[in-house]
C-alpha cells in the first residue's frame, strides 16, 4: 500500500488544489476603526445558491488508510478545523477517475480556512493530534446530495497517510 507523508500546508504546495488563510492570525491591509481591524475578502467563493454551514466530527482512526475519495464537479468546498489541526488529502481533478498516484496530504493548523477548488479529489478531514476533530464545512446548500461523487478505491489505489 502506498504511503503519503502529511506535510505542513504551504501556498506553493496547496495552490493546485485551492487557497487557505489563517483566520486567527490575520495580516496584511485592514480597514480600521476605533476598536476594530477588519481584514476583508481573504478568500472568496461564488455561489448561485444558499450556503450551508455544517459541522463535521471525525474520530481519529488507528491508521489513516484512505479507501474512498469524493469530488464535486462544479462546487468548491471550504473546511476550517476548529479544535485541532487537521489532515486533508487532495488529488487533481481527473474526469471522474481517481489519480491516487498524485495525492498529497497536508497538515492544516487549527483555525486555518481552506478552500478546495471544484473537482479536487478529497474526503473528510482527519484529526492530526486529538482523538476527535470538529471542523466547519461550507458548501452551497445540498451539495452532498446534488454534486458529490464518492468513489470506493480499488485495493491498489488505496493509501495510508502518516505524519
Amino acid at each position: 500500500m502506498k504511503t503519503i507523508k502529511a506535510q505542513p500546508i504551504t501556498v506553493e504546495e496547496f495552490a493546485p488544489f485551492g487557497q487557505f488563510y489563517t483566520m486567527d492570525k490575520p495580516d496584511g491591509y485592514a480597514l480600521c476603526g476605533e476598536i476594530h481591524k477588519f481584514f476583508p475578502d481573504r478568500i472568496t467563493a461564488d455561489s448561485n445558491h444558499r450556503l450551508g454551514f455544517s459541522p463535521i466530527v471525525v474520530k481519529k482512526p488507528e491508521k489513516m488508510i484512505i479507501t474512498q475519495q469524493e469530488y464535486h464537479t462544479t462546487t468548491w468546498e471550504i473546511i476550517m478545523p476548529l479544535d485541532d489541526d487537521m489532515i486533508v488529502h487532495c488529488a487533481p481533478a481527473s474526469a471522474g477517475t481517481p489519480v491516487t498516484d498524485l495525492v498529497k496530504a497536508f497538515i492544516v493548523p487549527k483555525n486555518t480556512l481552506i478552500k478546495m477548488n471544484s473537482a479536487i479529489w478529497h474526503l473528510a478531514p482527519l484529526p492530526a493530534n486529538n482523538d476527535q476533530l470538529t471542523a466547519l464545512i461550507v458548501l452551497p446548500e445540498c451539495t452532498y446530495a446534488n454534486d458529490c461523487t464518492v468513489v470506493d478505491l480499488k485495493a491498489d489505489e488505496q493509501f495510508e497517510i502518516v505524519k
